[in-house]
């Protein structure tokens, strides 16, 4: 009954404590702003295009990885822009790895909810 009771309090830890699932979610909102407005971008993760801005400034939602993404801008009359959106750590990964060990932390990183991009993001276009 004790080893019974064990598991359970293990399970429901690790249940729990995966907090940045709970708090930050899998997916998250980047605003891109560009001067000058009106740029269409590109959003690029490991060499494939997730997600598409056609009329900046505007956001999208992207699903959260360890992996960086590009942010490739263009807008006629004016030179390609690109950022390098950077893949982070949240906030509550933190609280995880100090409350809940491992197991809180094992299963944030393998959904991405770990993770985090730049948001706001603000690109601006050279002219030809």
């Amino acid at each position: 009954m004790r080893i019974i009771s064990f598991i359970s309090l293990v399970a429901l830890t690790g249940c729990i404590t995966a907090c940045s699932s709970i708090i930050e979610g899998r997916s998250q909102q980047i605003v891109i702003n560009t001067n000058p407005p009106g740029a269409s971008c590109q959003l690029v993760r490991n060499g494939t295009t997730i997600a598409t801005v056609t009329d900046t400034p505007s956001g999208v939602n992207v699903d959260k990885t360890k992996y960086d993404i590009e942010i490739k801008c263009n807008k006629p009359g004016y030179q390609q822009a690109t950022y390098l959106n950077h893949s982070g750590a949240a906030g509550a990964t933190f609280g995880n790895i100090i409350l809940g060990g491992g197991i809180g932390w094992a299963i944030d990183s393998a959904s991405g909810a770990d993770n985090k991009y730049d948001s706001p993001v603000n690109i601006t276009l050279a002219k030809k």
